[in-house]
């Protein structure tokens, strides 16, 4: 089934990633439509684009546990932002 694009391939906030990573944590591969509503959960992603992130995701994954990419750099939380006071 096609869904509606309604992300356009934007790059992605850091509100949008970590409701992500929740709606990741939420939903289970055994969940009916399961892309759709982490989409929907999201905000502002397509079905497409949800699955496209996580495939990169786990591309990513791959490559730093063989040791193809550094550990990412994380900055501090910053918890007085905006961004991770709505996620």
């Amino acid at each position: 089934m096609a869904s509606m694009n309604c992300g356009s391939d934007s790059p992605w906030t850091a509100r949008q990633n970590k409701k992500f990573e929740v709606a990741l944590a939420v939903f289970s591969q055994e969940t009916p439509g399961k892309w759709q509503k982490v989409a929907e959960f999201v905000g502002g992603k397509s079905e497409e684009e949800v699955k496209r992130h996580y495939e990169l995701l786990v591309k990513d994954v791959w490559d730093i546990e063989r040791g193809h990419l550094p550990l990412p750099k994380y900055k501090k939380a910053s918890y007085g932002s905006s961004d991770a006071a709505e996620a």
